[in-house]
């Protein structure tokens, strides 16, 4: 007798480097989120479809929960929200390296939301082969499982792998009988020009301080696949002001050199191919306060 199978949507959310890229990436085996030391390095939502036998879990990434400043981020604290209401079961990951108690870890309206919401909740709590000594994590289980929230609270190490199995396993127990959405050989529905354009913030993100990363979009003006030869790609790295458009370039055009070529070899492994990647520096005023351009960068 054959096993159903069963299928369903999983809202990962959490603080910003919490791991829930990691996680995903390394459930999936793909690289699908960048990851960065630096908060706030997811902005939209990325799909991620993980299928094996009868079981097929799609993820829902999300930003890093903050408390929006700007329409950027009210758009990206938006795509939580969305993916909680979409998901089949909420996932909430903490990183236990900056957890200072269970009451306000996460805000006060998430918490209110998984509180009313009766959909089930599986915690992770990340990191934990940061730990010297595993009976810390006791305290923290106890407090945790004290909220009344959660139905399942699973230590894990994301950048590890440690313990997805059994996290995978759990998810089994609560996703509903349902076909596959998606053929099992797919990963993402989301386009390579999507990929491609995180894959160039990665790299501005690894290689400027500050606040020049936070007040650069990444634009895919031109994505050429060839049959022959090198596939043409050209981006338009949008800032806010001219400052931060000098300091992408940098002197006699060094800096913005060094980060096409760290996105370009980025990009050709990812894609599988050679490719021909062209960067311009566009400064677009207030671009993270503007509705109209804000919807034109796809947010």
């Amino acid at each position: 007798m054959n096993q159903p199978t069963r299928a369903g949507f999983i809202a990962i959310i959490g603080r910003p480097n919490a791991g829930k890229s990691t996680l995903m990436n390394a459930i999936i085996g793909a690289k699908l989120s960048i990851v960065s030391p630096k908060p706030q390095t997811t902005r939209k939502r990325i799909l991620g479809i993980y299928s094996d036998n009868n079981l097929q879990v799609i993820f829902l990434d999300t930003p890093g929960i903050i408390k929006p400043k700007y329409e950027l981020q009210k758009n990206m604290m938006g795509y939580v929200a969305e993916s909680i209401h979409d998901a089949d079961i909420i996932v909430p990951i903490i990183d236990i390296t900056k957890f200072k108690g269970p009451e306000n870890y996460f805000p006060d309206d998430i918490q209110e939301v998984l509180r009313k919401s009766a959909k089930p909740k599986i915690l992770l709590i990340n990191k934990v082969d940061t730990i010297f000594k595993k009976n810390e994590i006791l305290p923290v289980l106890d407090g945790l499982n004290k909220l009344h929230i959660f139905d399942e609270i699973i230590p894990i190490s994301a950048l590890k792998s440690q313990n997805t199995d059994a996290f995978i396993n759990t998810l089994q127990k609560y996703l509903p009988e349902s076909p596959f959405y998606y053929d099992p050989d797919l990963l993402s529905t989301q386009p390579e020009k999507f990929f491609v354009s995180e894959l160039i913030r990665e790299a501005v993100l690894s290689d400027y301080r500050e606040e020049v990363p936070y007040s650069t979009e990444i634009q895919i003006t031109e994505f050429r696949e060839r049959t022959k030869g090198k596939w043409y790609i050209s981006a338009d790295i949008i800032v806010e002001r001219k400052t931060q458009k000098i300091i992408i370039i940098g002197a006699k055009g060094d800096k913005i050199k060094s980060l096409g070529e760290k996105a370009r070899q980025s990009i050709e492994l990812h894609l599988g191919r050679p490719v021909y990647l062209e960067l311009f520096v566009k400064v677009r005023d207030k671009w993270r306060n503007n509705k109209s351009m804000l919807k034109n960068l796809g947010y």
